[in-house]
């Protein structure tokens, strides 16, 4: 791989009479360099900076702020995530081309970043934005046999506002087809109407390069195999298109609760011949936003129960991984979690196929800035020349995905105070939005309200979208005139999982010492708000359609409130740490977003040595109204969530109170600690007893514990995650361990991640040893052949734990 394979110049690849029918294939296997001199085996989806070191002068950027009137510049050391993403990479590889086909075309679903395509030496294609697909035809750069294919990847300081990830860390994919071939972008599959007794279905069907007499066949096939409908034989025009009505008759319609797939299979003929052949899945479902209905799925009314994401996977980096994200979508959802907004990128392929498969509505954002920086290097070096360019290949990558039921132009957009004429472009944008996809409504997130509407920005979008300032909004749904708007990016609490801070109080984004948030969730920023809030504007606001938390996951970098202090690098927002590990915030929104099932979750621990008669606050977040505390035995009272109506924090009004909370969580503010057990005793609306939940006082650490999230995993790289805690002899989990663990595996996998969820570990997610935080960490292993797989994990002083794992 080190010599240039071909010198001459190179022709296209030449149809031989027997053309082969499509053919696609992952191109898995690279040599990754950062120097193009010396270089390494790797695994495409690949992200070169996750190993670390975690370092405080990785990309660190200093922000002026206004204090006491003077403007000073503010150190933000984990603001990227302290990693080391900045630099060029080099990736290679060689890719086998067999005679007999006529078009070739390299799928990146996304590089990190400004990339530089080469094939055989030659520049076959460049772009950007690293979040962007993009389509490189390679046709005339290859030949039958052995071809070299080169990518260079360049990642500059002050380029993000979290961190980006470094390297080609979404799959590569070759496609080879006939010179006619199926151009799935530029089709499309959409519902025309739907109900339980029938739907339409409209599909465009788009070759390229028509030649000779095309015609195409197409089916819409169920799960189990059967043609539910289908269009022969149907001609194309000159340009090589059709459009063909399909009706399904009793159709299984898609949504969070039933995400029905289908595939639709397409095949085309010249004459008699098969020339290509793609199938897609296929989901049918509608969609509606008004304000006499807010929004509608199938026609049925709901408010989104959403979260956004960044795209980082916690201790995979950027490198898309399809287990890790089935497991934050199963996470979500055992929440009530019904939707995702893709903050503030184009997603990968594989995540919305992911949702497609699960059940998970999905926000499809593209920018976090058009024309104005918001960091010195970002993509508004890029907007004017590419901003068109990769909208259109968000729309066009994902508009067939049922799972997508939003797109969204920007986020916080600077424009939005008409610094650079933002309601032109919004109206530019969600036109072209409109064009290439009329199907679905589009929104942006305005965090400064008046602002946006002074200059008219929410008025002209399909859903008028805000960023926190709840306070704000009903005066903001007099002033547009949709009738509902919707909650784009909202709450914004801080926790560290399994931390508790005392006294107990509404905290107003003021940091602790330790670089640790409260988990009694009461810490949040200046700009935003507590869950309840949400929770109330939800519940008494017709015209408010739901809710994005910010965010559903810990994410890399923006370690807010603690920009400044070291070693915090990731963030503090989520409902689950970094891990993806549950925090108590999570059961909160669970007693709220699941109506199908029960919530009875107690906070703190209870384990606090020398705190013996100190107030120590207990709460429950349960679904039910009424509950009872009891401390070794003795009540503490027998108490009923209230009807409170006041936000916690309203600036306009200067108020900041808890309130609120009695609403949607039981508190008994005065309970003095004793060591032993706590139980709480749930009651229905009627008053009968309903459930119960206990904890009890941790003794020493006795022995570690390891829960898989599957036994039985595939041998093809999935991945199984096991979460290890340290209990004490009774099998009660230690919150304060903090052991150092180490972990071997041997048999059908290896050792891939390890994360414990504190946002101030210096600790590399790639080795295999780390501490405890609060008890607990997660591991994740690798499976590359059938067999047993065995994860041995120990500590010093403690019998090893082993756990093993099914590869079939």
């Amino acid at each position: 791989m080190n010599k240039v394979l071909f010198s001459l110049a190179l022709t296209a690849i030449a149809i031989a009479s027997n053309a082969a029918v499509r053919k696609t294939s992952n191109i898995n296997s690279w040599e990754f360099s950062h120097d193009g001199k010396s270089w390494e085996q790797v695994t495409v989806p690949h992200d070169w900076a996750i190993a670390g070191p975690f370092d405080k002068h990785n990309d660190m950027q200093c922000v002026a702020i206004v204090q006491n009137g003077e403007t000073i510049a503010t150190e933000k050391t984990g603001r990227t995530g302290a990693l080391p993403w900045i630099g060029e990479g080099f990736y290679r590889t060689t890719i086998n081309i067999p005679a007999g086909y006529g078009h070739a075309e390299l799928m990146f679903d996304g590089a990190m970043s400004e990339p530089v395509v080469k094939v055989n030496g030659k520049e076959a294609g460049r772009w950007v934005y690293g979040y962007s697909p993009e389509r490189i035809d390679i046709t005339k750069f290859v030949a039958p046999g052995d071809n070299l294919i080169e990518v260079h990847l360049t990642n500059v300081e002050e380029s993000t506002r979290w961190y980006p990830g470094a390297g080609i860390y979404r799959p590569v994919t070759l496609i080879l087809s006939n010179s006619s071939f199926i151009d799935n972008w530029h089709g499309y599959i959409r519902t025309i109407d739907a109900d339980s007794a029938m739907a339409c279905i409209e599909v465009c069907t788009k070759v390229m390069n028509p030649t000779g007499n095309l015609t195409a066949d197409i089916y819409i096939v169920d799960s189990n195999g059967n043609t539910v409908a289908k269009a022969q034989k149907t001609t194309l025009d000159v340009t090589g298109q059709n459009i063909s009505r399909l009706m399904v008759k009793s159709p299984k319609l898609w949504s969070p609760e039933t995400p029905w797939l289908y595939s639709l299979v397409t095949k085309i003929h010249n004459g008699k011949k098969l020339i290509d052949e793609t199938s897609q899945r296929l989901g049918i479902r509608t969609i509606s936003v008004d304000a006499e209905h807010g929004f509608r799925l199938n026609g049925v009314s709901r408010k989104f129960k959403g979260v956004c994401l960044h795209h980082d996977l916690g201790p995979f980096g950027a490198a898309i991984n399809k287990a890790a994200l089935i497991r934050q979508v199963r996470i979500l959802k055992e929440m009530g979690c019904d939707a995702i907004r893709t903050s503030h990128n184009i997603p990968s392929t594989m995540q919305m196929e992911v949702c497609d498969s699960m059940g998970m509505m999905v926000m499809a954002e593209s920018f976090d800035m058009w024309e104005y920086p918001k960091c010195k290097n970002g993509y508004a070096r890029f907007f004017n020349e590419w901003g068109e360019r990769d909208l259109t290949s968000l729309i066009l990558n994902h508009r067939n995905h049922p799972s997508i039921v939003m797109w969204s132009i920007g986020n916080e957009i600077p424009e939005q105070n008409d610094l650079k004429g933002g309601l032109g472009v919004s109206i530019r944008l969600q036109n072209l939005c409109h064009k290439l996809d009329p199907t679905r409504p589009v929104t942006q997130g305005n965090d400064r309200a008046e602002d946006a509407l002074a200059i008219g920005v929410p008025q002209v979008m399909d859903i008028p979208g805000f960023n926190y300032r709840l306070y704000k909004f009903d005066d903001n749904i007099t002033k547009v005139p949709q009738g509902f708007l919707l909650g784009t990016e909202t709450a914004s609490t801080f926790s560290s999982r399994g931390v508790y801070k005392f006294p107990v109080e509404i905290n107003y984004e003021s940091g602790h010492t330790d670089g640790q948030c409260s988990s009694y969730d009461v810490d949040f920023g200046w700009w935003c708000n507590l869950p309840d809030d949400d929770f109330l504007m939800c519940d008494d606001r017709k015209w408010d359609i739901g809710q994005f938390v910010w965010t559903g996951f810990d994410y890399l970098g923006e370690p807010t409130p603690y920009d400044d202090f070291w070693p915090s690098r990731s963030s503090y927002f989520g409902i689950c740490d970094l891990a993806g590990l549950p925090k108590d915030r999570y059961y909160l929104y669970r007693s709220q977003w699941r109506t199908d099932d029960t919530t009875i979750h107690l906070l703190p621990h209870w384990t606090w040595p020398g705190r013996e008669g100190e107030i120590t606050p207990v709460y429950c977040y349960t679904n039910y109204p009424e509950a009872e505390l009891f401390v070794n035995g003795k009540s503490q009272g027998r108490i009923h969530k209230t009807k409170c109506r006041q936000l916690a924090h309203d600036m306009w009004k200067h108020i900041l109170c808890d309130s609120i909370l009695d609403r949607y969580r039981l508190r008994w503010n005065n309970v003095r600690y004793e060591p032993g057990v706590i139980k709480v005793v749930v009651y229905d609306e009627s008053g009968h007893e309903a459930g119960t939940a206990t904890m009890r006082t941790a003794g020493s650490p006795a022995a570690i514990v390891a829960e898989a999230d599957r036994h039985t995993i595939a041998p093809n790289g999935d991945l199984a995650f096991i979460t290890v805690s340290m209990v004490d002899a009774n099998g009660t989990l230690c919150p304060d361990a903090d052991n150092q663990m180490s972990f071997k595996v041997s048999g059908a996998a290896r050792f891939k991640t390890v994360c414990n969820g504190d946002a101030t570990s210096v600790e590399s997610f790639v080795e295999p040893t780390m501490k405890l935080f609060h008890g607990q960490l997660v591991v994740s292993v690798e499976a590359f052949e059938p067999g047993i797989a065995t994860l041995t994990i120990s500590t010093p002083g403690l019998p090893d734990k082993t756990i093993d794992i099914t590869v079939q």
